[in-house]
């Protein structure tokens, strides 16, 4: 039997039997956020993957498409030949790394960013062992964006609004607009929140780093031509007022 759990970008399959014993492996992936473009160097990068046990790691690359959503994107399921990935799988010996190459060779002329994840999966390792094991098996996805050639995101805060975080807590929640073609990232800038009471008066201001944004919110991608509502990872002194707040990209 295998029983699928998501951990935040990571997938983990694990296979369950009777015993207690584990097949235990471990990779490190990088990078976690690829940004392409549709000519020039950049049309390509390397992902690499590190075998940081003591037994060979069998790794398979695979691609799925992206749609964007108010709330962020999801994964279709389906590889649209838009990407290749060289080489597509390999065993990684102990404490040795091997780099894949991620290249984009779909439309040239591409109307704006499209997205994708490209998973560096485990594979299953047939093992002598007469007793049951337990095997997990790590799937890190890596986020592939590519933007139309020479075309950078303009990001903007469309409007912003008193709300509650996951606890119920007041807390502030915006609507990034990007009107460029080409996808960018929140956390590659600083939002700066001031909120003000009923009657007028300041109550409350903070200024939130990119590094931070990053840690709690993730990158916070904003696709080509996207509108997403974002809680921002702030509580808020009083649920009552108004807010603003302003998106400042970094240099």
């Amino acid at each position: 039997m295998q029983l699928l759990k998501s951990f935040g970008g990571a997938l983990v399959a694990v296979a369950i039997a009777a015993a207690v014993s584990v097949a235990a492996y471990a990779m490190v992936v990088q990078p976690v956020v690829i940004d392409l473009t549709t000519s020039g160097r950049t049309m390509s990068q390397v992902i690499t993957v590190e075998n940081t046990f003591d037994k060979p790691l069998p790794v398979e690359m695979r691609i799925e498409g992206l749609e964007l959503t108010p709330d962020g994107v999801n994964a279709t399921g389906k590889d649209p030949g838009e990407l290749s990935v060289f080489p597509p799988q390999t065993l990684i010996q102990p404490g040795q790394r091997q780099s894949f190459r991620v290249q984009y060779v779909g439309d040239p002329g591409l109307a704006r960013s499209k997205h994708y994840f490209v998973t560096a999966a485990q594979l299953p390792v047939q093992t002598n062992d007469t007793q049951s094991n337990v095997q997990l098996l790590y799937n890190f996805q890596v986020l592939v964006s590519v933007s139309p050639d020479g075309v950078k995101p303009t990001l903007s805060i469309a409007s912003a609004e008193i709300g509650k975080d996951a606890e119920g807590h007041p807390a502030p929640v915006i609507v990034v607009a990007n009107a460029s073609a080409a996808h960018g990232y929140l956390s590659r800038g600083r939002v700066r929140v001031i909120q003000f009471a009923p009657d007028g008066k300041e109550i409350f201001r903070k200024e939130i780093s990119g590094p931070e944004l990053q840690q709690t919110l993730g990158y916070g991608l904003i696709g080509g031509g996207q509108t997403r509502r974002m809680t921002l990872p702030i509580r808020l002194p009083q649920p009552g007022g108004r807010i603003e707040a302003q998106f400042t990209p970094d240099v």
